[in-house]
C-alpha cells in the first residue's frame, strides 16, 4: 500500500482507529488499588426487621416491640459474568461463566446489581400500640423505611 492509499484509510476509519486504540489503553492501565488497600465486596443486604425492632424500641412510648414483614418478592443479585459468544457459519453458540476475584480471602463473586425486596405488609406489636400517638409514629417510621402505603402497615399493642 503506498502513503496515498495509507492516508486515504486513514481518513475514512481514524475515528474507528482511536476508537479501538483507547479501549486497548483502557484495558492496559493497572486495575490495582491505591495505597495497598484490598478490593471490597458489596456488604450483604441488611435484616431491615432486625433494624425496625431495634429503631423502634426507641421512640418514645413504643417500649417491647416484635416486627413481622411480609416480602412480594426477595433479594436477588445479578452477578458479573463472563461470556463468550461463538459462530460457525449460521449458527453460534454461547457459555459464561460467574467473573469471580482472586483476593486474600479466597475468590469473590462480583455483584453488578442488587435487588432489594418489596413488601406486601408489615405487623408491629409493642406495648405502646394502644395509644394512637404512638400507633402514627411507628407507621410513619415504618412507611419511611419499607416504601409500605400505611394502609399496608398495622400497630398493635402486646399483651
Amino acid at each position: 500500500m503506498n502513503a496515498e492509499g495509507v492516508r486515504a484509510a486513514w481518513d475514512k476509519y481514524r475515528f474507528a482507529i482511536l476508537v479501538m486504540a483507547l479501549g486497548a489503553g483502557l484495558m492496559l492501565w493497572p486495575a490495582g488499588q491505591r495505597g495497598g488497600a484490598t478490593p471490597r465486596s458489596v456488604p450483604p443486604v441488611r435484616d431491615l426487621q432486625g433494624d425496625l425492632q431495634e429503631t423502634l424500641s426507641k421512640i418514645h412510648g413504643v417500649g417491647t416491640v416484635w416486627v413481622l414483614l411480609t416480602e412480594e418478592s426477595g433479594t436477588a443479585r445479578t452477578l458479573a459474568k463472563d461470556t463468550k459468544v461463538s459462530f460457525r457459519g449460521e449458527e453460534y453458540s454461547e457459555s459464561s461463566e460467574t467473573v469471580l476475584l482472586d483476593d486474600q480471602n479466597g475468590d469473590t463473586v462480583i455483584v453488578t446489581r442488587t435487588e432489594y425486596p418489596t413488601y406486601r405488609g408489615a405487623l408491629v406489636v409493642c406495648e405502646g400500640g394502644d395509644v394512637p400517638a404512638v400507633r402514627l409514629a411507628v407507621t410513619e417510621a415504618v412507611t419511611a423505611l419499607t416504601g409500605l402505603p400505611a394502609n399496608r402497615v398495622a400497630v398493635v399493642k402486646c399483651q
